[in-house]
C-alpha cells in the first residue's frame, strides 16, 4: 500500500499544476478626462492613443472630448479604437476624477468640476489672475501645475521636456524673421567668407542648451549670459564646446545686445522672471534684429515684451522684431504630445499603484511639490505672497489626513 501511494504521488507530480490567476485590484481605478483646448493656439494634448491604450489595458477609464486631438493630428477614431470614451460636451469630460489639460481651464470649465477632483495643467503665471485661484479653491479642487511638478531627482520633467522642444525650435523661428521677406535678409549661421549671425542667449537652462546646440550647428556665433556661474559651467559641459559665457553684467550685455542679430530670452523663475533687458537697451539694438522671449509665460525677460499668439506671433518696437508666443512647443504639437504622454502615462500608473492622488501626494514628495491648491487651500507660498492670499502648508494638511 505504501509503495502504491508513493508511486501515485510521483505520478501526480508530473501532471500540469494549477496556479491561482493574479486578479487585478480595481479599488484604485482611475477616471481620467481630457478636454479639448479652448484656445485655438493650443494644439497639444496630454496623451497619445498608444498611451490611452496602456491605461485602458491597466483597468482605467479615459474620457476624451470630441476633437481634442485634431490639432495634434489624432482623430476621435484613433482614441476610440484605443479604448477611450468619446464625449460631446465639456461638462461631461469635466466630471472626470482627474483632468489632464495643457492650458489652465477657464472659469466656466472650473465650475464644471466636482469638489475634491484633481486638475493637472500648466499654470502660466505670467497671465495668472487671482480670480482663477479663487475659483479653484471655491470648488475645493486639488490642482497641480506643470511648472512645479518635480521628479525623483529634483528636476522638473514637464518644464524640461517642453524646454527641449522650445530650444530646438527657436532657431527655426529666428530664421523665419531674419529672411528677406520678414527681416534683414540674412542667413542664420554663416558660410565661407561671410561673418556669422550673432546670437545672444539669456539664461543657461534647458532652452539655452538646445538653442545653443542648434545655433552652433548652423555656424552662428553664440554668447550665453546667466546670473549663475554653475549654470553657465553646466551648459558648457552639456554643449561640449568652449562656448562664450558671461554673468549678466550691464555693460558687457549692453555691448553684445547692440551687435546681436538674435536675442533669446530664457530666464525662468518660480516667482516670475525679472526683466533682464530694459526698454532702453532694446531701443539700442540693431534694426530688424529679432527678440524671441521664451519666458513670456513667466512674465518675460524684456521690458518691451507682451504676449502674442501663433496667429499673430510678432510685433515691432524700436525697429526690433519681437516674438513672444508663450506656447512655442505647440508649433510641433505631435512631437510635444508624445513628450507629454511619456511623462503622464507612468505618472498615472503610479498614482493608481499607490492608491490615488491623495496617497501619491502623501508618499511622494516630488509629486507634492507640484500642488498649488488642495481642497480649498492655496498651498504654494509664492502665489500666496504674490496675490496676498491665505497660505496653508500642504505637509501639515497631509499629516493630519493620514
Amino acid at each position: 500500500m505504501k509503495g502504491k501511494i508513493t508511486s501515485l504521488v510521483k505520478e501526480h507530480a508530473l501532471y500540469p499544476q494549477e496556479q491561482l490567476m493574479k486578479v487585478k485590484n480595481d479599488s484604485y481605478r482611475l477616471n481620467i478626462g481630457i478636454p479639448k483646448e479652448q484656445e485655438g493656439d493650443e494644439n497639444r494634448i496630454c496623451l497619445t492613443p498608444e498611451a490611452v491604450s496602456v491605461l485602458i489595458n491597466d483597468g482605467h477609464e479615459v474620457v476624451i472630448e470630441t476633437g481634442a486631438g485634431v490639432n495634434a493630428k489624432y482623430t476621435d477614431r484613433d482614441f476610440s479604437e484605443a479604448g477611450a470614451r468619446i464625449v460631446y460636451t465639456k461638462k461631461e469630460v469635466f466630471q472626470s476624477d482627474i483632468i489632464l489639460k495643457v492650458n489652465p481651464p477657464t472659469l466656466e470649465e472650473i465650475e464644471y468640476m466636482k469638489s475634491g477632483k484633481t486638475l493637472i495643467s500648466a499654470l502660466q503665471t505670467g497671465k495668472l489672475q487671482p480670480e482663477f485661484l479663487e475659483a479653484i479653491n471655491k470648488q475645493k479642487i486639488t490642482a497641480l501645475a506643470y511648472e512645479y511638478i518635480e521628479d525623483k531627482a529634483g528636476g522638473k520633467p514637464l518644464v524640461k521636456s517642453m524646454s527641449e522642444i522650445a530650444g530646438s525650435t527657436v532657431m527655426l523661428i529666428a530664421a523665419e524673421y531674419l529672411n528677406s521677406y520678414n527681416g534683414k535678409g540674412v542667413i542664420v549661421g554663416g558660410i565661407t567668407g561671410v561673418p556669422p549671425t550673432k546670437v545672444v542667449i539669456l539664461g543657461a537652462g534647458t532652452v539655452a542648451e538646445y538653442a545653443a546646440r542648434a545655433a552652433l550647428g548652423l555656424g552662428a556665433e553664440v554668447k550665453v549670459f546667466d546670473h549663475h556661474i554653475y549654470k553657465l559651467r553646466r551648459l558648457r559641459h552639456a554643449v561640449g564646446t568652449q562656448i562664450y559665457t558671461s554673468t549678466i553684467d550691464s555693460l558687457t550685455l549692453r555691448n553684445e545686445l547692440k551687435r546681436a542679430d538674435v536675442v533669446i530670452g530664457s530666464v525662468r523663475s518660480d516667482e516670475g522672471s525679472p526683466f533682464v533687458v530694459t526698454e532702453e537697451l532694446v531701443a539700442e539694438m540693431r534694426p530688424n534684429s529679432v527678440i524671441i522671449d521664451v519666458s513670456i509665460d513667466q512674465g518675460g525677460c524684456f521690458e518691451t515684451s507682451r504676449l502674442t499668439s501663433h496667429k499673430n506671433p510678432v510685433f515691432v518696437k524700436y525697429d526690433v522684431i519681437h516674438y513672444c508666443v508663450p506656447n512655442i512647443p505647440s508649433r510641433v504639437a505631435r512631437t510635444a504630445t508624445t513628450a507629454l504622454s511619456n511623462i503622464f502615462t507612468p505618472m498615472m500608473l503610479q498614482i493608481a499603484s499607490v492608491g490615488g492622488v491623495d496617497a501619491m501626494i502623501y508618499s511622494k514628495e516630488w509629486f507634492m511639490k507640484g500642488v498649488y491648491a488642495y481642497r480649498g487651500n492655496l498651498t504654494n507660498p509664492h502665489l500666496a505672497r504674490r496675490f496676498n492670499m491665505k497660505y496653508s502648508d500642504l505637509e501639515i494638511i497631509m499629516a493630519t489626513r493620514y
